[in-house]
């Protein structure tokens, strides 16, 4: 398989994993692709390393011995002096709910084992070159700072600067639609609304069935693609400026429909089944079509303010796994 250029400076990356053959695979792919790179099998040992020296970034595995991946992901997140180091999970843990709790103790991305070398590759680069923009624009802002006199350009071009990298930290790179800290933050937000007008607020969770075996059948590359098309047809559903589409992780979506009850919430769920389907993306290892389809959670409710979004998440969450239980390739509705 052949490795993309080297990046110019090295970036130092730790990967923490207990099983050698994949640490020795990781730490091998990456010096090859230009990086600064040490692993360690236990992580006591990765939190005791990382004191010594910070990383860029943090490879870590779910399943050690002492601590496990969730817990070191918590302290890192925890420490100022860490808690900006981003951390990709690698394990062969590829639950819903594993993905659910990588991301709430703070993790960036998540990549089910076995991996492929160029989707590991790009995703660290991925994060990384995020990194760079943000420190960029920080230098940016510095020069701005002292290099113009008046209050009033300065203080106007650091807005733009953060709108920027606003935009750039809430975007998942791939698809285009809002990433998983922006839709976190806009379900909070409208639930606190909501909750004091008295209004509904629905969710919509989609998954594209089969999504592991399509990439088996078809490579990364085109399942990247098929991801880029879906999420598009699911940006074109949400018409009204409140709605919000975002990349939940991996081949999971979300959409945040406020002032909408569950019916309303039903229509663009199924709008979305539908466009998709007058797609028609081959996907001969599909067990319920030969093309690519979704399962599809809604949701709606009022929210009350002595109760958290999660509620509405969970729920969400449930009515997805229902649809898979009874065939996939289907809307369920809880509401």
């Amino acid at each position: 398989m052949q490795l993309l250029e080297a990046v110019p400076s090295k970036e130092y990356i730790l990967v923490v994993d207990d099983t050698p053959p994949n640490l020795q695979l990781l730490l091998t792919m990456l010096k090859r692709k230009g990086y600064e790179a040490h692993g360690v099998t236990d992580g006591l040992v990765a939190l005791s390393d990382i004191k010594n020296k910070l990383p860029d970034l943090v490879l870590l595995d779910i399943n050690m011995p002492n601590i496990n991946g969730f817990q070191v992901c918590q302290q890192l997140k925890s420490s100022d002096l860490t808690s900006e180091i981003p951390v990709i999970f690698i394990s062969a843990r590829d639950e819903v709910l594993d993905k659910v709790q990588a991301f709430a103790v703070g993790g960036v991305d998540y990549i089910t084992k076995p991996f492929q070398i160029a989707e590991v590759l790009a995703r660290i680069e991925n994060q990384l070159t995020l990194q760079r923009l943000q420190k960029q624009l920080q230098e940016q802002n510095h020069r701005l700072k002292q290099e113009i006199n008046s209050r009033i350009i300065a203080e106007t071009l650091l807005q733009e600067a953060n709108e920027k990298l606003g935009r750039l930290v809430n975007l998942d790179g791939l698809t285009q639609l809002a990433n998983r800290r922006c839709f976190d933050e806009y379900l909070e937000q409208e639930w606190q609304r909501l909750a004091r007008e008295q209004l509904h607020l629905s969710l919509i969770m989609c998954d594209i069935d089969f999504f592991k075996n399509y990439n088996d059948t078809y490579g990364h590359v085109a399942g990247d693609d098929c991801l880029r098309k879906v999420s598009l047809l699911i940006k074109q559903a949400v018409r009204r400026p409140a709605d919000l589409a975002a990349r939940y992780g991996g081949e999971e979506f979300v959409l945040v429909l406020p002032n909408t009850d569950v019916d309303g919430a039903i229509l663009v769920a199924e709008v979305i089944r539908q466009k998709l389907s007058e797609l028609a993306i081959p996907h001969e290892d599909s067990v319920v079509s030969e093309f690519v389809t979704l399962s599809i959670g809604v949701t709606s409710l009022i929210p009350k303010t002595d109760s958290l979004p999660s509620v509405l998440l969970t729920s969400a969450d449930y009515a997805l796994y229902r649809a898979k239980e009874l065939g996939r390739n289907q809307t369920y509705k809880i509401g």
